[in-house]
């Protein structure tokens, strides 16, 4: 029953602040990314369901510059996060990277590791084609590493369906509005209750244990 209670409180809470901020019509800033024209820099998109999640695990790596959640694989221009989906746009995170201090295959080991690769209907607790999951490529390496992963992971056995994340060329990547870079930092009480909430934190623990990282 405490635990119970605990989750609805906690959801709550995270639905009252999505509501709260984006509803906010003030000027928004994002945070700054580096572009992959700079010397030694490349980038990388995934998708995971709730961007918010997806940033801490890559922002741990050595080597790895920066991490901005925002829209992808969708046809409008400049979303926001009370439009993004009515596009066909779905939350990533967007990860600036030196390949030579950490590499793309060891971003792919990260990411399998965040989410569940087998549903097709959305991640977790957040339901619908903006939660679902999808790597972006930038060029044929990436590509041919991505699909080369997702083949071993499926052969595995450590999933009993099927693994469905696409793998597709990057299309325009937007940031999203300020208030969700860093959200684990900025707002942990609210982001802890969501996670906890959302069910992610169980369900890969139950499937990777003490190799989740």
């Amino acid at each position: 029953m405490k635990k119970g209670i605990i989750i609805i409180v906690g959801l709550l809470v995270f639905i009252y602040g999505k509501a709260m901020f984006a509803g906010n019509d003030s000027t928004i800033q994002t945070k700054n990314t580096m572009e992959s024209s700079e010397s030694g820099v490349e980038r990388a998109i995934f998708a995971g369901g709730c961007f918010w999640c997806m940033e801490k695990p890559f922002e741990e790596l050595h080597g790895v510059v920066s991490v901005t959640s925002g829209y992808s694989g969708g046809t409008t221009s400049n979303p926001n996060y009370n439009n993004y989906g009515s596009g066909g746009h779905i939350e990533v995170v967007e990860i600036v990277f030196y390949p030579q201090k950490v590499s793309y295959k060891k971003l792919l080991e990260v990411y399998w590791r965040q989410v569940n690769p087998t549903d097709p209907g959305g991640q977790f607790v957040d339901r619908g084609r903006p939660y679902s999951t999808a790597i972006f490529y930038f060029n044929e390496e990436q590509r041919l590493q991505a699909e080369e992963s997702k083949k071993t992971l499926d052969k595995s056995g450590v999933y009993a369906e099927p693994i469905v994340t696409p793998i597709e060329a990057a299309m325009t990547f937007y940031p999203a509005e300020d208030y969700h870079q860093d959200y684990y930092k900025n707002s942990p009480v609210r982001y802890h209750f969501y996670r906890f909430g959302s069910g992610r934190d169980q369900y890969l623990d139950k499937i990777w244990g003490k190799d989740r990282k």
